[in-house]
């Protein structure tokens, strides 16, 4: 089942204003930004949670994991016990006995979640006991893997069966259980509004998923963080809780990694770091001077 890291990418599949040969001249970037400690570098890459099989990562991002000796990821991905992230899922995302995704939702809100159901390919009836919040993830992971993206191509799930050959430890920032919890812990009327957002959307994301990637591989901070203040000014109390208010859980983590030896690759969902309160923003207002690459 998908987890909050793919609700984030499901935040990246949106309108994206941003043309690829207006940046043909520009010098090359990456979403990938370093900070020095006393004896070490901790790299910052934003990643994006669903790629092509076919899609390479730039050259600059595998420099960043090779010079790395240790990984930090959103969850511990290499200890991820599937039957477990399942049962956890479940747990969290099915609705009590007795009450079901129409109840929750009413009759008319039901209805287009229903049809985009059906334009997946699949029988509205198996969302039925899902809370909204699961319902939104599943319709978005679906929509996704019909434009033929993958969440094993994903920059994550590559990086970590690489550090599993390479011998490289990878931690997490939070758990699943936490991850999962946020959003379950989301009040109806959010849950509400996150599946009907994911819905609504659907219909624009093949075109905008292009651009999104491309926005990624050039590192344009400038449309992805466009693409969070429209998410911020239409749903605050839906963004705030999954961005803001863990960009300021992680900082103190990420800071006690500058005082190791070595270095780090921290890997989050691009959105984490880019626009006003994002993990760079709050480094850089802590006097840390963050480059990026």
């Amino acid at each position: 089942m998908p987890t909050l890291s793919r609700f984030l990418a499901s935040l990246l599949v949106l309108a994206l204003v941003q043309t690829a040969s207006a940046a043909d001249s520009a010098p090359a970037r990456h979403a990938l930004w370093s900070l020095q400690g006393k004896t070490n570098t901790v790299y910052l890459l934003g990643s994006v949670h669903f790629l092509k099989p076919s899609d390479e990562l730039p050259a600059a991002l595998d420099a960043a994991y090779r010079d790395a000796e240790r990984l930090v990821m959103e969850i511990d991905m290499d200890d991820l016990d599937p039957l477990v992230a399942q049962q956890t899922t479940m747990d969290l995302g099915l609705l009590p006995d007795g009450k079901t995704l129409e109840s929750e939702l009413g009759s008319e809100a039901y209805q287009l979640v229903s049809k985009q159901a059906r334009v997946m390919g699949i029988d509205p009836a198996l969302l039925n006991r899902f809370r909204p919040w699961l319902a939104a993830m599943t319709l978005v992971q679906l929509q996704l893997m019909k434009q033929g993206l993958d969440p094993q191509s994903g920059v994550e799930q590559r990086l970590t069966a690489r550090a599993v050959a390479d011998h490289k430890e990878i931690t997490g920032l939070e758990t699943l259980q936490q991850q999962l919890g946020m959003l379950a812990g989301l009040s109806s009327e959010q849950q509400r509004e996150f599946l009907l957002y994911s819905v609504e959307n659907a219909e624009h994301a093949a075109e905008e998923i292009d651009e999104l990637i491309d926005a990624w591989r050039r590192g344009d901070t400038t449309v992805l963080a466009r693409l969070l203040a429209e998410g911020f000014d239409k749903y605050p109390d839906l963004y705030r809780p999954l961005t803001v208010d863990r960009n300021r859980q992680w900082l103190g983590p990420i800071e006690e990694l500058l005082k190791s030896q070595d270095d780090y690759l921290v890997v989050v969902g691009a959105l984490h770091l880019v626009g006003k309160d994002s993990v760079i923003d709050l480094l850089e207002s802590k006097g840390h001077k963050v480059t990026q690459h």
